[in-house]
């Protein structure tokens, strides 16, 4: 059974229906503790790289284009195999990330690409 994946920020309370919950910024969310955040893992390596995030700016006009350029990355990168084969038999993982904007952010992108590679 593929697990099921959420997204959440991290700011927002951590609650037992979240699962495993993976931090997929590149940095720490500013303001908060390690102990606030409820981080089962920090997953540096499945955000976009420094130069796309800071290319993108949570821009939403540059949003059709960060999409395809984090899934070009995440395509040639091997922690989204080794993700995938360690958490292959989760049920439920919760991406969190910092980001304001819920709808224009790295999560959603990781959130639909990692759906279609567990079985």
């Amino acid at each position: 059974m593929k697990p099921v994946i959420h997204i959440k920020r991290v700011y927002e309370t951590p609650a037992e229906e979240d699962g495993f919950r993976v931090l997929v910024d590149r940095l720490w969310p500013r303001g908060l503790k390690k102990e606030e955040a409820a981080v089962d893992e920090w997953a540096k390596d499945l955000a976009p790289t420094n130069e796309l995030r800071k290319w993108f700016g949570h821009d939403p006009a540059l949003w059709a284009e960060f999409q395809k350029k984090y899934k070009a990355e995440l395509k040639n990168n091997k922690a989204v195999e080794d993700f995938v084969t360690a958490h292959g038999h989760t049920k439920r993982i919760t991406l969190i990330y910092s980001a304001k904007d819920t709808e224009h952010n790295q999560a959603v992108v990781l959130q639909d690409y990692l759906s279609h590679l567990f079985k």
